[in-house]
């Protein structure tokens, strides 16, 4: 999710990135004591314990938009690199024209694949194709690494099989393969939305705390933590490493920008590690929302496979008519991420803690509901800038 960002790699990105971080984990904090003190572990019902009926129908509403954001971005990473794949195991230029080359048909083709696993009943079971999509954003980071000490400065039409012989003028005004603390350009107002959304996960923090063995706030904690940190020190590694590569060169999509590539075996390795990752999350993902969705309009009903198979395969269609309506996949992580993600991390978690916690523990005056105000405040700060940054970008072309 970083790789869209890698163009700003500065200082100020990586404090951005530090502090997301830390402030996701704090979030989690705020919502495993609020859920300690009503005794409810469904996300969704905290809404309705904080603020009644309304309160759940932001919560489901909110879920509901981010998770359709992110499978929208699994699978317009599917619609942009399956052609590339495909047309290097067939010997085949990509713009080809053939129909198993276009992006928009196979997109439709994998979701079907895609649908006999968000139809499984139970997410444990689930865990096991989580862990393998983990093992091949792994070797996603190790190859980004590696590609740094194996690929030239780019030039102008940045063709990757160029030797490393290829480099440009270091002493050059302009030169491209200077790495600058401090960049600006049009992808820069993406950053905020888009390392927002890469931290979001307190929808499921609270289904995964009641599946622990001999479940309490420290151990869920504790999972948190370790999550967060290991998922930190993933996108650092790989906005470094991508942007060390490419300088301003990078695309929104890093994996694009190893053009001329197609016939580097590693490079398809990782296509292949990157499609199998992006397949295997979006039925987790839906898991979430089917259970947002359920809690919201059929709540007194007992499961059901036709609403279960019926929310699936309406959420599918719904994804791949807009993956083929969007152009651009920054524009699916700015939209989602400068919207539902401040709300999930920041907003919600900052007054649901308010609510929730009452106020003979914790008066309103409290340190701990002030930091969760202020907490909130920060979030409602971060969706406004990164809402106007992002119709400034459009307003003015942004690429």
């Amino acid at each position: 999710m970083v790789c869209a960002v890698c163009p700003c790699l500065s200082v100020l990105f990586r404090i951005l990135l530090t502090s997301i971080a830390t402030l996701s984990a704090y979030s989690i904090h705020l919502l495993l004591r609020s859920a300690d003190i009503v005794g409810i572990h469904p996300y969704e019902q905290l809404g309705n314990q904080a603020f009644g009926a309304w309160g759940k129908v932001l919560e489901v509403c909110v879920i509901t938009i981010h998770y359709i954001g992110a499978i929208c971005s699994y699978l317009f990473i599917m619609k942009s690199e399956l052609p590339l794949v495909i047309g290097a195991f067939l010997g085949t230029p990509s713009n080809s024209g053939e129909w198993y080359l276009k992006g928009d048909y196979l997109i439709i083709i994998a979701s079907l694949f895609i649908l006999p696993l968000a139809l499984m009943r139970q997410l444990g079971y689930l865990g096991y194709t989580s862990g393998l999509s983990l093992i091949c954003m792994v070797f996603f980071l190790i190859s980004v690494i590696y590609k740094k000490f194996n690929v030239g400065c780019p030039v102008e039409d940045h063709n990757l099989t160029q030797p490393l012989t290829v480099m440009v003028n270091s002493t050059s005004e302009d030169d491209v393969c200077e790495a600058k603390l401090i960049t600006f350009n049009s992808r820069t107002a993406y950053a905020i939305p888009i390392v927002s959304f890469a931290f979001v996960c307190q929808p499921v923090v609270l289904p995964i705390y009641t599946e622990l063995w001999k479940p309490t706030k420290k151990r869920m904690q504790r999972v948190a933590n370790i999550s967060v940190l290991a998922m930190f020190v993933m996108y650092l590694l790989t906005a470094v490493f991508g942007y060390l590569t490419f300088y301003d060169k990078v695309e929104s999509e890093l994996l694009h920008t190893y053009k001329g590539d197609n016939a580097d075996h590693l490079i398809l390795c990782v296509r292949l590690a990157v499609l199998m990752a992006v397949t295997l999350s979006v039925p987790v993902i839906i898991f979430p929302i089917r259970r947002a969705l359920l809690q919201l309009f059929f709540d007194a009903k007992h499961f059901n496979w036709v609403l279960h198979i019926s929310i699936a395969i309406g959420l599918l269609v719904l994804v791949n008519i807009l993956v083929i309506l969007v152009p651009n996949i920054k524009d699916i992580f700015g939209v989602t991420g400068a919207t539902s993600a401040p709300t999930l991390i920041f907003i919600l978690p900052g007054i649901f803690y308010i609510r929730t916690v009452p106020e003979n523990l914790e008066p309103l005056n409290s340190r701990p509901k002030i930091q969760a105000a202020c907490f909130a405040a920060v979030g409602f700060l971060l969706m406004v800038v990164s809402i106007s940054l992002i119709i400034m970008d459009w307003a003015s072309g942004g690429q």
